[in-house]
């Protein structure tokens, strides 16, 4: 028999790829975390994940444990629900970023729907920056996006790397402005691609504006252009820009759920949802896994 609360801070673990993030998002100390980890390892008899001071790293084991892990927490869920006659009710009101669009949410939104058939979602797909104005507006129960680094709001979904990606056999002039394939305002990425062109001082024209990544990705996969994008969600057919092209570092990003600040009937709903989601997060980058984060928050410093 696994702990549940083990599993769950396992979980939390590979998501974030950092005893200090899991340690937040849990509300748990970083000793505990390590503990749970441990005594989960030692009851598997497997190590799990392989870390030092430079990054933590799922292991071969600890890949096949994500999916048992969430498996028997969302039958134990189930059950729980199941015998506390707890029913969710009400209209929820989801958005999620254009980023995930080509990903595996409509899975965890599926188990969502069957778990809680009596929950009225609707979903609004956006550009992460329209979703948090729509957010504080009033308008949205819940969202999942990216935050801009300086906005402290929302639980942690995953960390993840922003870089430069395009087609295979585009080659950028290096006499030229790079042409860039970007979301309108007030799209994040956007703003960080042109940010670090500008510390550059390297001079960039637009080459396509759209507000559909898969437009974006049509344009990416015709050459046009560049486009800043997670690095673990990187869309088939595209590849990253090798460093030999000069582009400038593009820094890191975070996808987080942010709740609505008023209370509503749907708040039992949204945080079921929020649970799912941060079961099921990892799932979200596919084949492409979690990435290493920095050392210092890789050994919980």
């Amino acid at each position: 028999m696994y702990d549940p609360s083990q599993l769950r801070t396992f979980l939390a673990v590979a998501q974030t790829l950092s005893f200090t993030q899991a340690a937040r998002r849990l509300g748990l100390r970083q000793s505990t975390v390590s503990q749970h980890v441990r005594r989960l390892e030692d009851a598997v008899g497997r190590q799990l994940f392989s870390r030092d001071t430079h990054s933590v790293e799922l292991t071969e084991d600890g890949e096949a444990m994500l999916g048992f892990a969430r498996r028997i927490l969302a039958v134990h869920e189930q059950a729980t629900a199941f015998f506390t006659g707890t029913r969710l009710r009400g209209r929820l009101r989801f958005g999620a970023s254009e980023d995930f669009v080509l990903t595996r949410l409509p899975e965890i939104l599926e188990g969502f729907r069957y778990d809680h058939p009596e929950v009225d979602l609707e979903l609004t797909v956006e550009l992460s920056g329209t979703l948090h104005e729509q957010l504080t507006a009033g308008r949205l129960d819940l969202v999942l996006a990216k935050r801009r680094p300086e906005d402290p709001r929302g639980e942690l979904v995953w960390h993840d790397r922003l870089v430069w990606i395009g087609a295979e056999r585009l080659r950028l002039d290096p006499d030229r402005p790079v042409p860039l394939i970007v979301y309108p305002p007030p799209g994040i990425t956007r703003a960080l691609a042109f940010e670090a062109l500008e510390r550059q001082g390297r001079a960039w024209r637009i080459a396509c504006t759209s507000g559909s990544l898969n437009a974006l990705v049509a344009a990416a996969r015709a050459g046009l252009g560049v486009m800043a994008h997670s690095r673990g969600l990187i869309p088939p057919g595209l590849v990253r820009v090798p460093d030999r092209a000069g582009l400038p570092e593009l820094g890191e990003v975070d996808f987080v759920l942010v709740h609505g600040q008023r209370r509503t009937s749907a708040q039992g709903a949204a945080d079921a949802l929020a649970s799912a989601i941060l079961g099921g997060g990892d799932r979200l980058l596919g084949s492409g896994g979690p990435r290493a984060r920095p050392a210092d928050q890789a050994a919980g410093k």
